[in-house]
């Protein structure tokens, strides 16, 4: 199906539409239908949760194959380990990569059970539908640029950023930023990769990829461009004063170690998002189904709600 997918379809798109189609082996949906039991319900899930974890790295590998190469996926090897063999699959054999796939996946497995993708598998999964379809669900949630396409956000940003200063004969320093944070402010646009609804500091994913960077590759230019970001950008985003949170999350610096190692197909970002987002998620919806927790329902509002909310902020929408 996969090699079938038109060309130019979004990875994320495949992803998404590859889980589905992995449902038919789905171990909680072939159970429920037979009539299994509610207290049975957590160790079908635990089944499907494995399932996927497993097979996950060849599909998202045979994506990335199959939309940037040609198609051939490098064999599973049983000495490696699962970032290995995931990198081994993509076609990357580099130790520096394979470790930053380690921590990659580590640190975006989870950080709160509120983020989108989260929820949305907990909303879908709540309505006992099986994992496949949940994290199918919690992919297209994750693929918003909102959410776990701001990683591909960020690095257009800072690309253009790079591009422009050179195109002006500008050094990278704090001033020739601040001109062009400014610049992206005063035009409408957010800066992508600062601010967080939930956190009120720097986000410690980023700091744990700062200090990757520093001591792997404390030289490259576009690590020496986003530290320099990180130095002025709260500054602006204080002043600025539409930004509860003015510090950089994980999105800000995940790229650029991409870059850095040649993977330069950021299209694809959000997808190792999803490889390591599954364990989160599918781990949170095990404990759903071990719990026994009911559907979700979100709540209403009438029409007399919403004017009432508009007559109290007549900016809301703005």
């Amino acid at each position: 199906m996969i090699r079938a997918f038109p060309k130019g379809m979004h990875p994320m798109t495949q992803l998404s539409s590859a889980i589905l189609a992995m449902q038919t082996d789905s171990v909680f949906a072939n159970e429920y239908a037979k009539g299994t039991h509610k207290t049975k319900y957590w160790e079908h899930t635990y089944e499907d949760m494995m399932n996927l974890i497993a097979r996950l790295p060849e599909v998202a590998a045979l994506i990335y194959r199959q939309t940037y190469f040609d198609g051939v996926v490098p064999a599973y090897d049983s000495s490696l380990d699962y970032s290995g063999n995931f990198c081994k699959m993509l076609g990357i054999d580099d130790e520096g990569f394979h470790e930053l796939m380690r921590l990659y996946i580590c640190i975006h497995s989870d950080h709160e059970g509120g983020n989108a993708s989260a929820h949305t598998c907990h909303l879908v999964g709540s309505t006992l539908s099986d994992p496949y379809l949940s994290l199918s669900a919690s992919m297209n949630a994750l693929a918003g640029p909102l959410h776990g396409l701001a990683n591909q956000e960020v690095l257009g940003w800072l690309l253009n950023l790079q591009a422009t200063l050179k195109e002006r004969g500008v050094a990278v320093s704090k001033d020739s930023i601040t001109e062009f944070a400014w610049e992206t402010l005063k035009a409408g646009k957010v800066i992508p990769g600062y601010g967080h609804a939930v956190l009120r500091k720097t986000d410690p994913r980023y700091t744990s990829q700062r200090e990757f960077a520093l001591k792997h590759m404390p030289d490259d230019e576009l690590f020496k461009l986003v530290n320099t970001v990180y130095e002025v950008m709260p500054g602006v985003l204080t002043e600025h004063g539409k930004t509860k949170n003015p510090y950089p999350n994980v999105d800000s610096h995940s790229g650029v170690l991409l870059m850095h190692y040649g993977f330069n197909q950021y299209d694809y970002y959000t997808v190792l998002f999803g490889v390591g987002r599954a364990f989160g998620v599918l781990a949170q919806l095990f404990w759903d189904r071990g719990l026994g927790l009911p559907l979700e329902r979100p709540k209403s509002v009438t029409s007399e709600w919403i004017e009432d909310f508009l007559k109290k902020n007549p900016d809301g929408l703005k």
